[in-house]
């Protein structure tokens, strides 16, 4: 399942700013392990929005709950979960496997 997680910021910038290198270091170790696809700031910056593949909610919950930010009470968390009917082909099937794959052109 794909997870679409926002993270607002609810302390101020010097405080996220703090956190903000092990939430980088955070965010490698997840990638690498292959469950955060996607992570980036938003803009204007209120927070940053993250693309997960988990098996379930729980799976999901328990990767967020060691994020520096949460771990730190720096971001409220929003969550939407998301599964694929449509992927481009490029995109990893391992990813959304029951979606079917569109060809590019």
């Amino acid at each position: 399942m794909l997870f679409i997680v926002t993270l607002t910021y609810r302390q101020p910038p010097a405080q996220i700013e703090a956190q903000l290198g092990p939430h980088r270091a955070w965010l490698a170790e997840w990638t690498s392990a292959g469950h955060v696809l996607v992570a980036g700031p938003l803009e204007p910056a209120t927070g940053g929005l993250i693309v997960v593949h988990a098996d379930d909610r729980a799976a999901l919950d328990a990767l967020m709950a060691s994020d520096p930010f949460v771990v730190h009470g720096l971001v409220d968390v929003a969550v939407l979960a998301m599964a694929p009917a449509l992927r481009h082909a490029d995109f990893p099937a391992r990813w959304a496997k029951a979606a079917r794959p569109v060809a590019g052109t």
